[in-house]
């Protein structure tokens, strides 16, 4: 369904609650779409799995993982193209809405540093005890998946109910993502609602043996 122009942050908003979500066609293409999938991804933060090579890599480095330092960069560079994605569904209208998301503490940014270099990351939506994962880049290797990893124990420890994936995709499947029913997803959605998540629950400058240990307990 094509939304006007009109459509505002507090739009926005209303539709993570009922579980719907926007996308575009393409980065220059200003119009936005809302979806309704049939089948949703969600990661059940019980049983996320971490492979053994990614969890070393969580463990000893080399990289620096902070909290919503970065958030514009973030999205920059998950709009950015890639070889094998030429284009994107971040146009400049979404990142003008989940701009206004962030100055009202309801989006946040997940960063895996190296040095002075952001080389991967993620951003997402939380409303209650449920997040809503956007979309994730990397330019390093596992810089992405760190920060998944660091995300999840985030949201383990702000005792999250929710991890709302939007789809099901090889990539991460193999972190424990399963698909839903549109109806199932609902029920879910509406339980962690009435939570009250809190996404600074692991302090700012956790550590990779911090949140394998928050996983760890969870599982």
């Amino acid at each position: 369904m094509a939304m006007e122009n009109a459509f505002t942050v507090d739009d926005l908003i209303a539709c993570y609650a009922r579980g719907v979500f926007p996308m575009a066609d393409a980065r220059e293409d200003e119009s936005l779409f809302l979806i309704d999938p049939e089948r949703r991804g969600v990661l059940p933060l019980g049983d996320f799995h971490i492979p053994k090579r990614l969890a070393r890599t969580v463990r000893n480095g080399p990289y620096e993982v902070r909290i919503d330092t970065a958030f514009d960069a973030v999205i920059e560079g998950c709009a950015a193209s890639r070889p094998g994605r030429q284009d994107t569904w971040i146009n400049h209208p979404i990142q003008r809405l989940y701009g206004q998301l962030y100055a009202r503490g309801l989006a946040h940014s997940v960063e895996t540093w190296l040095g002075d270099d952001l080389v991967g990351g993620l951003y997402g939506v939380s409303l209650g005890g449920a997040f809503f994962g956007e979309s994730m880049f990397s330019t390093a290797r596992d810089a992405s998946k760190v920060a998944l990893t660091h995300l999840v124990a985030r949201l383990i420890a702000g005792g999250y109910q929710l991890l709302d994936t939007q789809f099901l995709t090889d990539h991460l499947t193999q972190f424990g993502t399963i698909e839903i029913s549109r109806a199932d997803y609902r029920k879910r959605l509406s339980k962690a609602l009435a939570v009250e998540g809190d996404f600074y629950g692991l302090a700012g400058g956790a550590t990779g043996i911090d949140c394998l240990q928050a996983i760890s307990q969870a599982s």
